[in-house]
């Protein structure tokens, strides 16, 4: 009898961390892999922030916290809200957690009784249904299409909803796809939503600063009727490089705020109060090094998406944020090319060509693959050519 719960065996290990791994192993055997699997900046930290770290460690601020954040960056999170999104939060309604990914599991395993329903649109971040599933609940997924731009209609999500649904996740600027909501189509997901009332909503706006075109971002809390059930999520991996300080955190309702620091209390405690006293530099700081990145993810963006529209076989939407794109390879499963699935593309596509992406099925929606462009421009150009080698190869 195995020692391992029914429960973990029900999910799976992280895909994308899996093809970060496999190319680091592939690197370290001597292979000239070019790694497009990493969801993260490849910009360090600024000095500022790395500056205010330090001071923290002379200080000596280097003992417990609060186990949900220290009363400054909570206060920072609230100052950020307020001039960021227009949004009002007492202390209360705050809670930080070590990065994003606990806040959001902590937030499910306090709210989620068995066989509780939780809506994700796919294509999805890879552990949204997983955090579900050990929490209990049941993962309803719910299929967007490349001619939606991979977004959630209001058709969609009113056709999704049960009884038992408790929550919804909405992702945007969305990790795997880059599509954005636009304020409009946040209003018109908000009218089915104020419908049901029992019904929750996870904002995940971790990617919010990283935005192209004058695109303009909104979050679903910002409408007055759904702020009392939306908790959103957010943090400073992403937008300030800081993927290894672990800082998430998240604003909204006091009974679930109070329920994620219970559950915070018995697992981690509170998040390293080196990485808080960084992230209130952060929060407060200078933001002008935002924008100036955002410019360098675009012009990369423009440069892999043409690209790869350029590539036989392959096809891909120009996204409004994040640092991927989602090109589509259905054209290449056949029986001329021996590849059946995403899955033997990018497999093939490691072992001949050398460049690791990540399969679309990973992210709930067969027949694409995730290409992170967070690596330079010079990584982006050799990767390029090498899968336009590998499509004109297998052709």
């Amino acid at each position: 009898m195995s020692i391992v719960s029914n429960t973990l065996k029900r999910i799976k290990p992280s895909p994308t961390i899996a093809v970060t791994s496999k190319a680091r192993e592939l690197r370290a055997a001597g292979k000239d892999v070019i790694g497009l699997g990493a969801g993260e900046p490849d910009f360090d930290t600024p000095d500022n922030i790395k500056e205010a770290a330090i001071e923290a460690i002379n200080k000596g601020d280097t003992k417990y916290t609060a186990v949900d954040g220290t009363p400054a960056l909570k206060k920072a999170v609230q100052a950020k809200f307020k001039r960021e999104n227009n949004l009002s939060y007492d202390l209360n309604q705050i809670t930080v957690g070590t990065g994003g990914k606990q806040v959001l599991y902590n937030a499910f395993m306090a709210t989620i009784n068995k066989g509780d329903e939780v809506i994700i649109p796919a294509p999805y971040w890879v552990s949204y249904p997983d955090i579900i599933l050990l929490a209990g609940g049941k993962p309803k997924i719910v299929k967007c299409e490349e001619k939606d731009n991979f977004k959630l209609t209001p058709s969609k999500l009113k056709k999704a909803i049960s009884k038992k649904t408790k929550w919804i996740i909405l992702n945007s600027p969305s990790n795997p796809t880059g599509s954005s909501y636009t304020k409009n189509e946040i209003k018109n997901l908000a009218e089915v939503l104020k419908k049901y009332k029992k019904i929750y909503i996870l904002s995940d706006d971790i990617y919010e600063h990283i935005t192209y075109d004058n695109f303009e971002f909104s979050t679903i809390a910002e409408i007055d009727e759904l702020k009392g059930r939306t908790l959103t999520m957010n943090g400073v991996s992403k937008s300030y490089s800081m993927t290894g300080w672990r800082i998430g955190y998240a604003a909204g309702p006091v009974e679930i705020i109070k329920a994620i620091s219970k559950i915070q209390s018995q697992s981690t405690s509170n998040p390293s109060s080196i990485s808080q006293a960084a992230a209130v530099e952060a929060l407060n700081g200078t933001q002008d090094f935002i924008s100036e990145r955002a410019n360098s993810f675009k012009e990369r963006r423009d440069f892999v998406v043409e690209s790869l529209n350029n590539i036989k076989g392959i096809s891909c939407l120009k996204p409004e944020g994040a640092f991927y794109v989602f090109p589509s390879c259905k054209n290449l499963l056949n029986k001329k090319t021996k590849l059946k699935s995403d899955n033997d593309f990018v497999q093939k596509l490691l072992e001949r060509a050398n460049v690791a992406v990540v399969q679309g099925s990973a992210f709930g929606l067969p027949g694409y693959f995730r290409i992170s462009y967070a690596t330079s421009m010079e990584n982006l150009k050799k990767a390029m050519e090498r899968i336009k080698n590998f499509c004109e190869e297998i052709n």
